[in-house]
């Protein structure tokens, strides 16, 4: 009984027992169902799963680390490549020999590679000693894996360059002019009273000796600064000698039979050290020792071959020793003859300008900058300056002469630049032109007319105003003057010489022709006439000048005190003569090229339109600027006909290709 009570619990209970609580989510891997009593879960859709991307992609994993490794092996070749390229920099940048086994177990060398590797330890040594410093540098790189080339700046450590001389200071002048002025005064009243000459002189002694000290201790720092630089130098040059004797015994171990020889020793000797030099300078070292064996080799031969041939012909030798010996003779009568040209030649170089050739250009074209910005301000002055009843100019010739310049400059300066110039030009500048504006006011009457109102009666009457004028003066002083007033008596000596000698190079700031051949006939020349007329009463009083030598009074009409290069104030000149004030030029660069191109008047060289009277510019030596400058008298089928001034000094007749590469251009006059 109690066995069937507890069978039909069981069965109750398990009948009563609650259903699990199922319910259905959407998940990226489709339908789930959810069977939250018993906290399980089971993928019922039909849609096929997503792959799963939760593992770590295996190959993806070895790519990176295959370009990481690709990566670091760069790196290391290219810190490997680096380190060998220092090396062999470090073996070709000094003189230092590579030895071979076998010469270094050859006896008789053995003291001469010993020296030889004493000398370029010495060189590296103090080549190490040289001041360094860290410079920027720019490295281009190509990145293999991004496919770019990149750009990377580091700093690297490069030796010092040798430390220059001492630069101008702006405020020496200026001190040394005050110092001058006040002992001249001194000087002026010291005779006068003994105590102020005893005092003055004392003064001038310690001045001396101050002077004196602060050089030498300036010399003494520069000397020490330069040590370094003296002292690779000199070992540089020990190292060059040890190498070259090296080479010269180790090819006379190579050829006993130059030993019995003097000649053929010295011979060697001297072709070896020329052709251990020329190949150091390209290739280094070992380069330079390669060279040397080859030459060494092929210098053996030749003397063989000289002594050989001097065994054959042993009156012929004979012939030549004597003659050598004559030309020595020769040679010691006629020393007085090499000193006599030595000082000509010391002469040429003492009167010439001592600054390169583009220094002196770029200077005057600064110079001829600042005279065309003082133009410029006289002929704005009524616009700067308006409401003037009246403007009344009296202007000097705003020129100068080049020569007078550059004589100046290089009596003061020396050598210059226009960097180092530029404030001795902008101070002689101001000093030359003085450009004053004076306001002046004049009471002046003029007549009005009134009526009355009442009677209809008119009167007239003078009535006062004030009449305003503006006076623009320029004052021209001439460069020569300045001179005088500006340099010491030495210097002045010096302006004068270069100023005499036009610094032996009178054509290179233009003006003029080199061509010292005479005038051409112009008989049986057939002018082609163009579609512009031209002016030929003004190329007639052209040709009438033909024969002056000089350039007076061209340059004097101009406004110049002395001779200039006066091409341009020639040009000047016949245009003033035929009625026109402009153009008006003394410089073809920077003066009559401008006038010309800034008005479109301007023909390259084989314009064929020219005529009469337009001015034709030359450019000798093609490097972009105007050297010379003429009147074009007309052309022909195949030249140009001109006049020129300053010719060979002179005014002449010449004829040219029209596609002569000498011509600049045309300028081109509108009559």
């Amino acid at each position: 009984m109690v066995r069937i009570f507890r069978e039909w619990r069981c069965r109750t209970i398990k009948q009563l027992k609650p259903r699990d609580k199922i319910t259905q989510k959407m998940t990226r891997d489709g339908v789930v169902e959810v069977n939250e009593t018993q906290q399980t879960a089971e993928r019922i859709s039909s849609r096929e799963a997503d792959s799963d991307f939760s593992q770590p992609d295996s190959a993806a994993a070895e790519r990176v680390i295959e370009h990481l490794d690709a990566a670091h092996t760069r790196k290391v070749n290219k810190k490997a490549v680096k380190k060998e390229q220092e090396a062999t920099a470090l073996r070709t940048s000094t003189s230092r020999l590579q030895f071979t086994d076998e010469e270094r177990a050859t006896p008789e060398l053995e003291t001469y590679i010993k020296k030889s590797e004493k000398a370029a330890d010495r060189l590296d040594a103090t080549k190490a000693a040289i001041p360094k410093q860290k410079k920027l540098v720019k490295e281009r790189t190509f990145d293999e894996a991004a496919g770019k080339a990149k750009t990377r700046l580091h700093f690297e450590e490069q030796e010092k360059p040798i430390p220059g001389g001492k630069k101008g200071n702006p405020l020496s002048r200026p001190a040394q002019e005050a110092g001058i002025f006040v002992h001249n005064k001194i000087h002026s009243v010291e005779k006068d009273n003994s105590g102020v000459e005893g005092a003055h002189k004392s003064e001038e002694l310690a001045e001396r000796g101050a002077k004196y000290g602060a050089r030498k201790l300036k010399q003494g720092y520069r000397s020490h600064k330069l040590k370094p630089y003296r002292e690779a130098a000199k070992a540089e040059k020990a190292a060059f000698k040890a190498n070259v004797n090296f080479q010269y015994h180790k090819t006379l171990h190579d050829n006993p039979q130059l030993t019995s020889n003097p000649l053929s020793r010295f011979m060697q000797k001297q072709q070896i050290k020329r052709q251990y030099a020329k190949a150091a300078k390209k290739g280094g070292a070992k380069a330079a020792a390669e060279a040397a064996r080859k030459t060494a080799k092929k210098t053996a031969v030749e003397t063989r071959k000289a002594a050989a041939f001097a065994v054959r012909h042993p009156a012929g030798i004979l012939i030549a020793v004597a003659a050598l010996l004559l030309f020595i003779m020769i040679s010691a009568g006629l020393s007085s003859c090499g000193a006599m040209f030595s000082g000509l030649t010391n002469g040429v170089l003492g009167t010439s300008y001592t600054s390169e050739d583009s220094d002196l250009v770029a200077v005057e074209n600064n110079y001829g900058a600042l005279e065309n910005g003082l133009q410029s301000e006289i002929d704005n002055i009524e616009s700067t300056h308006p409401g003037y009843d009246e403007y009344r100019y009296d202007l000097d010739s705003i020129g100068h002469n080049p020569h007078e310049l550059a004589s100046y400059l290089t009596a003061l300066l020396q050598s210059y630049t226009p960097q180092s110039a530029q404030a001795e030009l902008e101070r002689i500048f101001s000093m030359q032109y003085t450009l004053t504006l004076t306001e002046e006011v004049e009471i002046r009457y003029r007549t009005e007319t009134s009526t009355d109102p009442e009677t209809g009666e008119t009167t007239t009457e003078e009535v006062p105003y004030e009449y305003h004028i503006l006076n623009v003066k320029l004052e021209n002083k001439p460069i020569s003057e300045l001179a005088e007033e500006l340099l010491t008596p030495q210097q002045l000596e010096m302006f004068h010489v270069y100023l005499e000698t036009s610094g032996n190079k009178p054509l290179i700031f233009g003006g003029g022709s080199p061509d010292g051949s005479p005038s051409e006939d112009l008989s049986g020349v057939e002018f082609i006439n163009g579609t512009r007329p031209g002016n030929q009463e003004l190329m007639e009083l052209a040709k009438q000048q033909v024969g002056n030598v000089g350039g007076y009074p061209y340059w004097s009409w101009y406004g110049f005190n002395s001779r200039v290069e006066w091409c341009a104030c020639f040009v000047s000149w016949c245009y003033n003569q035929a009625g026109k004030s402009e153009p008006r030029f003394a410089g073809c660069e920077w003066q009559g090229v401008p006038w010309f191109q800034s008005r479109g008047q301007w023909g390259a060289r084989g314009y064929e339109n020219i005529a009469p009277g337009d001015a034709i510019f030359f450019d000798w030596d093609l490097d972009g600027v105007a050297d010379h400058v003429g009147l074009v008298l007309g052309r022909d089928g195949s030249r140009v006909y001109t006049v020129e001034g300053n010719s060979g000094d002179a005014c002449k007749i010449k004829s040219y290709d029209l596609n002569y590469q000498c011509i600049k251009g045309y300028g081109l006059m509108n009559w």
